[in-house]
């Protein structure tokens, strides 16, 4: 193909990828999702907790409150004691470690990054992985093991909510109370809540009336699947089964489906771009060859390479190195140069869908229109592959989505499709309010909340997405303003090392409080900004998707952006500041001597 051949192409290609981008493009945008509590309280219920923990209220105080015990909460507990600070409390909703792998024990769930880079502390705890993409079950197990080994059981309430967090000014205390009873006063306080906790539901008219069972994958209830995360769902044999949404954990979760259901339908709006995963077993040899310190350089490399950084060799090569280096900075992919290397890596894509599904009007309804990063990019061997079995079905509404739910089965394009189940493969609130997604109310200086606050006109201000003025020694792991990149779990290694260590240091300089300031926040802001306008543009062009708000950003939640620097830029920011010694952009409040 030629020079003027493939732009001609590209110009087909931008029109299509338009065409279908406005299909799926809704006037309520993220208000077309409701959570849990506004359908049904059965959809939150925990299937997973085999007997209620029983124990009095805790009423104490103490040095640190870390609100979540997902991979953030555990690894700063973790980084708290290996710096020697042991008074601290973890408040989690789950019945134990792992956040996200506590909730997500789907069938066929994996990690899609590497669980060398993935797993935290592998070094530290002496674990291998058992293959490069270790599935939940072992995930779950070694956040267990992380909590074991760094001796965080003990200093953990689980099965317990946080009702609201409100700052004492008279005694500079944040109060932590819960739904337990619990009163914990704290001198700091780390929101590890996570990115992906707060999961959703579309709002399908007639959701709350469909009479058979239903449930979210995060959520999963093998009491009438039967079966378990590894073993086979003897309870669907005869059953006719929905599974809605077709994003990364349905792409997991389909083949498992499709082997153990009587009848499949995948209800599907925009297909994933589904490559080759490549899994295989962890090479014991290769393992011990690896030369201490080997685990963060190997998860700053991959993350250079999500950056299309040069490094000195890509140890990883899997699906993800090989998207960004055939396309440089594909999260902002709009010169001509770029836009012309993600087109031949998306039409590998869909070729890859006519090699594998054999009929045709099924490969027209699983091939992607959008540019590679619209979406997250998915990886599967099995996936496409299940729908040449004759008990799976597509459901392509071709972007529109379900029109209705009844008391037997859902409706697509006035047809009706009776079914026994819906699963809800429909992900998480990314885009929403922070204090929504956290679920409980954060009460700052002079009792004004965060929701108050950042509501105002000068919306979310932060310093590094970390601190923010009027809330004193918070310190947030979030996406508002923070750091991101393909492998999350690098953010939150690089969060957990920086709140142990300011903590650590307002310990040893006697500091007892610290609050972000307008003219910090006003300069983060600006470094914000130097990123935000090249992929605000790249996303714009985007199918609807929680990347961008649905296709219909409030111009008044621009300050819920992103850093969009690289995330090496980003940790690299943050060991400056630590280095630089003065916190830059706090102000810092000594306590008297004899305190």
């Amino acid at each position: 193909m030629t020079s003027t051949d493939k732009l001609r192409r590209l110009e087909e290609l931008k029109a299509r990828y338009a065409a279908e981008r406005d299909k799926r493009l809704r006037e309520d945008g993220n208000s077309q999702y409701l959570g849990f509590e506004e359908i049904a309280t059965k959809f939150d219920r925990d299937p997973y907790i085999e007997e209620e923990i029983e124990r009095d209220p805790v009423e104490e105080e103490c040095e640190v409150v870390i609100i979540g015990a997902g991979m953030g909460g555990m690894m700063t507990g973790a980084r708290l004691i290996q710096r020697g600070i042991k008074d601290f409390r973890i408040i989690e909703k789950a019945g134990d470690f792992g956040g996200t792998w506590y909730w997500n024990r789907y069938p066929g769930a994996a990690c899609d990054v590497e669980s060398y880079c993935y797993m935290p502390f592998l070094e530290e705890t002496g674990y291998m992985p058992t293959e490069k993409y270790a599935k939940a079950p072992e995930i779950f197990a070694h956040c267990q093991r992380v909590g074991r080994h760094f001796g965080l059981y003990e200093r953990a309430l689980f099965q317990t909510l946080v009702s609201e967090l409100r700052w004492l000014d008279d005694e500079d205390r944040w109060l932590v109370t819960t739904n337990r009873g619990d009163r914990l006063k704290a001198r700091f306080v780390t929101i590890a809540g996570g990115i992906m906790h707060k999961a959703k539901l579309p709002g399908i008219p007639g959701i709350e009336t469909f009479g058979g069972e239903s449930f979210h994958t995060t959520r999963w209830d093998y009491d009438y699947t039967g079966g378990g995360p590894s073993k086979r769902m003897v309870g669907l044999k005869d059953k006719k089964v929905a599974i809605i949404g077709t994003g990364a954990t349905a792409i997991q979760a389909v083949p498992r489906l499709a082997e153990d259901a009587g009848h499949l339908y995948v209800v599907q709006r925009t297909p994933s771009a589904v490559g080759p995963r490549d899994n295989r077993p962890t090479d014991p040899e290769w393992y011990q060859s690896l030369e201490p310190g080997w685990q963060r350089k190997r998860m700053q490399d991959f993350t250079r390479m999500m950056s299309s950084e040069e490094v000195e060799r890509d140890e990883i090569q899997d699906g993800w190195t090989a998207i960004f280096k055939a396309i440089p900075h594909a999260y902002s992919a709009t010169g001509e140069e770029q836009q012309l290397a993600d087109m031949e890596q998306m039409d590998i894509i869909r070729a890859r869908v006519d090699k594998v599904i054999e009929d045709e009007a099924t490969a027209e309804g699983l091939k992607p229109w959008y540019n590679m990063m619209c979406k997250r990019p998915c990886f599967h061997d099995e996936y496409l592959q299940a729908f040449n079995r004759d008990n799976v079905t597509l459901v392509d509404t071709k972007g529109l989505g379900v029109e209705s739910i009844d008391e037997t089965g859902l409706t697509v394009e006035g047809r009706h499709y009776d079914v026994d189940c819906i699963i809800y493969s429909t992900g998480f609130e990314i885009s929403t309010f922070y204090v929504r997604r956290l679920g409980f109310e954060i009460y700052g200086r002079d009792g004004v909340s965060m929701t108050e606050d950042w509501s105002g006109p000068n919306g979310p201000h932060t310093v590094h997405g970390i601190h923010s003025k009027g809330f004193p020694n918070l310190l947030m792991f979030s996406l508002v303003q923070g750091g991101q990149t393909v492998n999350f779990v690098h953010v939150l290694t690089e969060l957990a090392i920086h709140a142990a260590e300011i903590v650590k240091t307002c310990r040893e300089e006697n500091i007892k409080v610290i609050e972000a300031t307008e003219q910090g926040e006003a300069d983060w802001w600006q470094v914000i900004m130097k990123y935000l306008m090249v992929s605000a543009e790249f996303r714009a062009n985007c199918t609807p998707s929680y990347m961008n708000a649905e296709g219909k950003p409030d111009p008044s939640m621009i300050k819920i952006a992103t850093y969009n620097g690289s995330m090496t830029s980003f940790g690299q920011i943050l060991e400056d500041w630590r280095a630089e010694g003065s916190m830059e952009g706090l102000e810092k409040q000594k306590a008297p001597e004899n305190a």
